[in-house]
């Protein structure tokens, strides 16, 4: 299946607000992805265009947009309560542009970090699952699992997509919160990858085969969740 362009498009978040979204809608598309990025990098890094792309081969449609803190040029990510007003903008959204398809939520570590916080204080209306490419569960070199208390509030299927280098993520750490988190949460480990889904030469894998796997397991997944 060939990918459809990105089309450009503004999402309002209140009076005088609003941020950057890009839409990717293939022919027959499942799902509709609403994905936000991470902390140092907007909505048109490559690894956000190669999620989009990817997906839409796989026939899921996509909508990336921008946190107000990257929008207006800022390297200081935004407070919690402004970062979910964004969110919640942009599922509102995707849920006007693609009525008919379920919504799925999430995005790139803070920006799935931010989108479970999101969904732990009040549902985001019409998401049936959220889905994390690489969850930040603690900074790097300070091991721990706070960040990941409010995921139990969380009552729809989550798929944590998870390098096993991940410095954000100890899987010591990492698999015991997915484990408790029930039938609800599924962790895909893909090997050899670090927090960005990078992978060394001396792995004999390369990014390309391992960005592969993690939007194979993301298809498969939404397939298995939305019937």
């Amino acid at each position: 299946m060939c990918a459809a362009a990105a089309e450009s498009l503004r999402i309002e978040i209140g009076p005088g607000e609003a941020v950057s979204g890009l839409e990717i809608r293939p022919s027959q598309s499942r799902a509709c992805y609403v994905f936000a990025h991470g902390a140092g990098a907007g909505m048109t890094h490559a690894s956000m265009e190669t999620v989009a792309a990817g997906l839409a081969e796989r026939g899921n449609a996509s909508l990336r947009y921008q946190f107000p803190y990257m929008e207006k040029g800022s390297k200081r990510p935004d407070a919690p309560a402004v970062a979910h007003a964004a969110v919640r903008a942009a599922v509102a959204e995707a849920g006007r542009r693609w009525s008919a398809l379920p919504l799925i939520a999430g995005g790139r570590s803070f920006g799935g970090r931010m989108t479970s916080q999101a969904q732990a204080l009040s549902p985001l209306p019409g998401v049936h699952g959220l889905a994390f490419l690489g969850f930040p569960l603690h900074p790097a070199g300070k091991p721990s699992s706070d960040r990941a208390r409010h995921l139990a509030e969380i009552k729809i299927p989550m798929l944590f997509l998870q390098g096993r280098r991940d410095a954000l993520a100890e899987l010591s750490l990492l698999e015991p919160v997915v484990k408790g988190l029930g039938s609800r949460a599924m962790l895909r480990l893909l090997g050899g990858a670090d927090h960005s889904f990078h992978v060394l030469k001396s792995s004999g894998r390369n990014d390309r085969e391992v960005m592969g796997e993690a939007l194979d397991a993301f298809a498969a997944w939404v397939e298995g969740i939305i019937g």
